[in-house]
Order: C-alpha cells, then sequence, then structure tokens
C-alpha cells in the first residue's frame, strides 16, 4: 500500500477573529502536507492574515474566491491545487479540533477507499455550546438522510469529512452553500462506497460571533437529500 498522505481545506469569509487561531491549530498536528485557505470574498482582513500565515509556513497556499458564493463553492475553488492522497475540510472557527484529525487519518490509513466522517453525536468526546434547537434539527435531518438513504449516519452537517481526493476531483460538486454537505455523502454513497463514523470534540460558537448556518440550510438539506438520492 502506498504511503498516505492528508491536505485540509479551510474555507472562511470574514473569520478576522479565528482565522490565526484555527490555522495555528492545524499547524501543532504536523500531519498535512499542505494546508490551503480559501477566502470566499471576505470583506475585512481575513485575506491579509492568511497571506501573512502562508509568508510564515511553508506549507500553506492562499486562494482567493473573489465572487463569494458559499462554503461549497470555496472548497471547490481549492480542488485543483490538491496534490494528497487525501483531503479534508475544515472550518475556521475553533468549533473543531485538529487532534481529531489525527485519529482520523489513522482510521484512513486501514482503510484508503472509505469516507470517515467526524461525528459530534456518538461516542463520549466532549461537547460544549451546542444549541438545543440546532442539535435536535441536525439529528432529524440526520434520521431524515439515512431513513431515505437506507445507510445510518448520525451527523450530516459535520464539517469533518476525510476522503480520498481522486474521488474528490473526479466528482463535480455543485452545491455552493451548507448543502455541499448532502451533496458530497450522497454522490459517496452512490458510488457504492462505505461511510465510517469517528467521534469527535466540538465547541460551538453563538450567532453573534459569527455563525452562519440559518434555518432555510435545514430546508436545503432536506430538499436535497431528496435530490440527491432519488432526482440527480
Amino acid at each position: 500500500m502506498k504511503n498516505l498522505t492528508l491536505s485540509v481545506i479551510v474555507p472562511f469569509f470574514n473569520e478576522k477573529k479565528y482565522l490565526k487561531s484555527s490555522v495555528e491549530r492545524l499547524i501543532s498536528v504536523s500531519i498535512f502536507k499542505e494546508i490551503i485557505l480559501v477566502d470566499d470574498n471576505s470583506t475585512d482582513n481575513s485575506y491579509s492574515i492568511a497571506e501573512n500565515l502562508a509568508h510564515n509556513v511553508d506549507n500553506i497556499q492562499v486562494l482567493k474566491n473573489k465572487v463569494g458564493k458559499g462554503k461549497g463553492a470555496a472548497v471547490e475553488y481549492a480542488k485543483n491545487h490538491l496534490t494528497s492522497t487525501h483531503m479534508i475540510i475544515h472550518d475556521a472557527d475553533l468549533e473543531y479540533f485538529p487532534s481529531d484529525i489525527v485519529e482520523m487519518f489513522d482510521l484512513a490509513k486501514n482503510n484508503p477507499e472509505v469516507l470517515i466522517l467526524g461525528t459530534r453525536f456518538n461516542g463520549n468526546k466532549s461537547r460544549k455550546n451546542i444549541y438545543v434547537r440546532t442539535e435536535l434539527a441536525n439529528r432529524f435531518l440526520s434520521f431524515f438522510f439515512s431513513l431515505i438513504n437506507l445507510y445510518k449516519i448520525s451527523d450530516i452537517a459535520s464539517c469533518y469529512k476525510m476522503m480520498p481526493t481522486e474521488f474528490f476531483k473526479e466528482n463535480k460538486f455543485s452545491e455552493k452553500g451548507f448543502a455541499y454537505d448532502i451533496e458530497i455523502l450522497s454522490k459517496y454513497l452512490k458510488h457504492n462506497k462505505l461511510i465510517i463514523e469517528h467521534p469527535i470534540k466540538y465547541e460551538g460558537r453563538s450567532y453573534s460571533d459569527g455563525k452562519k448556518i440559518k434555518t432555510s440550510d435545514g430546508f436545503s438539506y432536506l430538499y436535497n437529500t431528496l435530490r440527491y438520492r432519488f432526482f440527480s
């Protein structure tokens, strides 16, 4: 088996408060071949912060999507810059912990064709500051996705999805916003591939601190679960 390598894509929009600390967490685990920061046309100084980080760390690249379209579009913008065997997405908001990526990558080494999904709702990892309505909505949406796809998934909205770069590059993903999560999972299952869940830590932030997912995204998850299962 060839040695696996890992790239991380960090999409961001107006994350001047958290971006530096979030990327420093990634740097600290020392497992990434490349860290790709993608600015989704921020209006604050997030891009300058990203450039400063890249200036000081050799394996950081900074890209700028000059037409901001959402998280999914930002991740897609980085696709052709990936050179590792595997990739993962990391949000720039300090809600997730890269130490969990290390555990997920160890799991991927024994299961290189599997998508490793970080789950906040299984296992005994620490979970803090989760809105009750957000957790209930996520659990319902995950149940709905599992029911429609006949495959049990406990946390469809988790940021942490580690997958083979080859699969990511060979498939076109069109969702621009948070429904990107649904599209990735749906297409992975449609290719008769396995998804393994791994418990991760989580510390949510408030909407006043910049949390971006909205109620309308929940309806988009429902619609796109049906769309990608039956009509795409």
